[in-house]
């Protein structure tokens, strides 16, 4: 075991070394962000004590005050301290190239045309959860933020205002999500500015004008959405991507955008993979790896421009108020999601699926994949029955 490396040691593992490890943990890093962090703690740390538990915690929180997929950005960023730019280059494509090529086969056979009868009840099934799925994820991230707040009555009135919008604009403003995110992030900076002191804006990129233009475009802007303005990652790029691609564009239907989102959950590496399934219904093949590249490269651009200055970003205390007010905005539009997610169901069978799926993971707190898989399994066996299927 080599003697754990200090911040100016980056290069120090041959890129070959970081290549096997970060795909291997793409490959096998079932379960969402938890698993992903998990796994990458225990090569760096325990396995190979390239760095020591306290730089992996400092990467940790530093990532969580950026937009966009945490875990993915860990990867990167761990992926750098250890082998440098190319390092971290090679090691986050190990992390994601493989969630987004199986995201990409599961989609060419699930959003196919005619796909199999099987294959329409395993999605059906499998769908039906999705809402629990989402339930499961915000209430995971609901109950520390709210711990974390401090006892001051106005502190968790704002909160709670933060979350409530948040959740509401997931349930009926699904496209436009990442402004109210980003409002809650600024008012939560103007009620904590000092006395007399100036509020920094945070600048909204120009490309909104994309939202209202077709084909490679729109695509391009639902993946920058996706990448670059999602505060909280995970569950909640459902909102922004499902008005789009459903009612917007049309690029799938309501049933067919919860095939893609379970076949993001069910996939290991990153949930944000899941844009490769929706880049898939728009362009195919093409339009997947487009919206995969998009939508990773912020991640990317991060950790290798701010990278060295994470330590600084941490202790900012305008960065951690946007952060704490566009923060339960996000837990909220996480929970607010499960709403049209409900919705897009048709089918009576598909309402005891969700009923069960919720109590599998929130009761009896089973794991997402395998719940995933059990109402997959029931949707197979209700349409090989000769029962409705979407």
């Amino acid at each position: 075991m080599s003697a754990p490396a200090s911040s100016d040691e980056a290069g120090a593992v041959p890129i070959t070394t970081v290549a096997r490890e970060w795909t291997r943990i793409g490959l096998t890093g079932f379960g969402g962000p938890p698993t992903h962090i998990a796994l990458l703690r225990r090569l760096v740390v325990e396995e190979r004590g390239w760095l020591r538990d306290t730089d992996v915690e400092s990467a940790i929180a530093a990532c969580n005050l950026l937009p966009g997929p945490a875990s993915t950005q860990l990867s990167i960023y761990l992926a750098r301290r250890l082998g440098g730019v190319a390092g971290a280059i090679v090691g986050g494509l190990g992390f994601i190239v493989p969630a987004v090529v199986i995201v990409t086969a599961l989609s060419a056979l699930f959003l196919t045309q005619a796909p199999p009868l099987w294959v329409r009840g395993a999605g059906a099934g499998a769908g039906a959860a999705v809402a629990a799925v989402a339930l499961h994820a915000g209430w995971g991230l609901l109950v520390p933020s709210w711990r974390r707040t401090t006892e001051h009555r106005a502190d968790r009135l704002r909160w709670l205002l933060y979350a409530v919008l948040g959740g509401a604009s997931a349930a009926t403003i699904g496209p436009f999500l990442v402004l109210i995110l980003i409002a809650c992030g600024l008012a939560e900076m103007f009620a904590r500015r000092p006395p007399g002191g100036a509020l920094v804006s945070v600048g909204v990129p120009g490309l909104l004008a994309l939202t209202g233009v077709g084909g490679i475009g729109a695509l391009a802007w639902v993946a920058f959405k996706v990448g670059a303005l999602s505060y909280g990652g995970g569950f909640v790029i459902v909102p922004l991507m499902q008005a789009d691609a459903v009612h917007t564009y049309h690029w799938m239907s309501s049933s067919e955008f919860l095939n893609a989102v379970a076949l993001g959950q069910v996939s290991p590496g990153p949930v944000v993979a899941t844009v490769a399934a929706v880049g898939y219904a728009a362009r195919g093949v093409g339009g997947a790896a487009l919206a995969a590249a998009i939508a990773f490269a912020p991640s990317f651009a991060f950790v290798l421009i701010g990278g060295p200055h994470f330590d600084r970003l941490r202790h900012d205390a305008r960065v951690r108020a946007f952060l704490d007010g566009a923060g339960p905005a996000a837990i909220g539009a996480i929970i607010g999601s499960a709403i049209p997610l409900t919705r897009a169901l048709s089918e009576g069978w598909q309402f005891a699926v969700l009923t069960a799926a919720a109590a599998a993971l929130l009761v009896l707190r089973r794991g997402i994949v395998a719940t995933l898989l059990a109402a997959g399994a029931i949707g197979v066996i209700i349409a090989l029955a000769g029962g409705p299927v979407p």
